[in-house]
């Protein structure tokens, strides 16, 4: 008897630990995907960062490069890069007084 519970607790750890966690993350990510827009910039899983142009039922078209687009999968994103509620960063402008001295 105290095998079965061995087993059982065994299972339930390994269901806590790697089994749910992915399946949160896989659900996060087909929200994200369910989510996208025009002008959202994305990476694809071949490593691709583009802007996505136009959606259409599962296909994307992402531009690449200026004057540059294709057509993916949308299964073929893996993420969207940046978020448009996010204010751009200011770069710090080089001044004197922030210069190193040669």
């Amino acid at each position: 008897m105290p095998g079965y519970i061995f087993i059982l607790v065994l299972l339930a750890v390994l269901w806590l630990f790697l089994i749910r966690p992915r399946q949160r993350q896989m659900r996060r990510q087909q929200q994200e995907l369910s989510q996208l827009e025009l002008g959202d910039e994305i990476v694809t899983a071949g490593g691709l960062y583009g802007t996505v142009r136009s959606i259409e039922d599962d296909e994307l078209r992402v531009e690449i490069a200026p004057d540059l687009e294709v057509r993916i999968a949308r299964r073929a994103v893996a993420g969207v890069v940046s978020d448009k509620d996010k204010e751009p960063e200011h770069p710090v402008e080089e001044t004197e007084a922030n210069l190193p001295e040669p």
